[in-house]
């Protein structure tokens, strides 16, 4: 009984990192669902903050005398404590929708199942085994897997807030990033060989168009297309391709748009089809050979690669990023 009072009185100054967190949240929700219901909530609209707050992390670049591995342990768990308290002292709003959407699934259990506290324990299994997940990630290698794409993450989390797949979207793999490069390693070692530029920066150039993989072009029947460097279909292109929205910037102002991209059979085809078109447009002269990871961001963009008016900065931090050298050193 102690315990569950601690959870309850204390909620919003313990420990981020407390490994009976997750304890006391259980038995809190035996003891009063409702309540219960709340501080999952809160943790989860934690969660999310510490996405955003790691997100502007990594687009820092790092390197400085300061900066090693026990540094970034400690900042880690500094951005999680401070997302805690944010989400329990100036809440966005998130932990209420998912709370609201929690309670009304719990309450249409309980009428199925006579027993409410039993219902919303059901209703919640979920989240608070997706919640202990997130506090045992005691290293950044661990809290790497939130970093890549947390912007894009954090807008689907808002977008689908009141459905039941709140919970699903909140948490993925930490070993996303990791993955991803497992899958394409070799094919940007062979691009490397053609291009002269090192893999990790075609690997880094990859995990930005497609969000580390987790944002690949997928053909009318949702099978991929292989294309993660987000490659157009003009006019001399005779292959496969797939026609999706995207963003495109006019003068600076993102606009919405309908585009025709190659596809591919294979990661090893969209690759040698990207080595091909650095090595053979004398607009990416400047690309070619780059040893320097800020002038290849820089070649790309001047060569008219992207729109974005900040591509070259975003190429250039995920180069000297933490999830890039983490997934490699995996």
């Amino acid at each position: 009984m102690q315990s569950i009072t601690l959870a309850s009185d204390t909620a919003n100054t313990r420990l981020a990192i407390d490994p009976a967190a997750v304890a006391d949240l259980r038995a809190r929700l035996a003891q009063d669902s409702q309540g219960g219901m709340k501080q999952v909530a809160q943790q989860f609209e934690g969660m999310l903050l510490q996405l955003l707050l790691k997100s502007m992390r990594d687009a820092t670049i790092s390197g400085g005398m300061l900066d090693s591995q026990q540094s970034s342990f400690f900042t880690a768990l500094g951005d999680q404590q401070m997302a805690l308290n944010l989400a329990t002292q100036m809440p966005m709003g998130l932990a209420e929708l998912i709370e609201q959407q929690q309670s009304g699934r719990a309450a249409k259990a309980g009428e199925a199942e006579a027993t409410h506290s039993t219902s919303a324990n059901l209703a919640t299994r979920a989240t608070l085994d997706a919640l202990q997940q997130s506090l045992s990630s005691l290293s950044p290698a661990t809290a790497a897997g939130f970093l890549g794409g947390a912007r894009h993450r954090a807008g689907l989390l808002a977008s689908t807030a009141g459905s039941s797949r709140a919970a699903a979207l909140a948490v993925e793999s930490p070993s996303a990033p990791r993955d991803f490069v497992d899958r394409v390693w070799p094919h940007a070692q062979a691009a490397a060989a053609a291009t002269g530029v090192p893999a990790r920066f075609l690997v880094a150039h990859s995990a930005l168009e497609s969000g580390w993989g987790r944002r690949e072009i997928s053909r009318a029947d949702g099978s991929p297309s292989f294309n993660v460097f987000g490659i157009k279909a003009g006019r001399n292109w005779s292959g496969a391709t797939v026609e999706v929205d995207t963003t495109e910037f006019v003068n600076g102002v993102a606009q919405s748009e309908r585009a025709t991209f190659r596809a591919y059979a294979s990661y090893a085809e969209a690759f040698r089809d990207y080595a091909e078109l650095l090595s053979s447009k004398p607009r990416y002269a400047g690309v070619r050979g780059q040893q320097d990871a800020v002038q290849f961001a820089r070649s790309l963009q001047e060569a008219g690669y992207a729109t974005d008016p900040m591509y070259a900065d975003k190429l250039a931090r995920i180069i000297a990023g933490n999830t890039l050298r983490q997934a490699l050193a995996g």
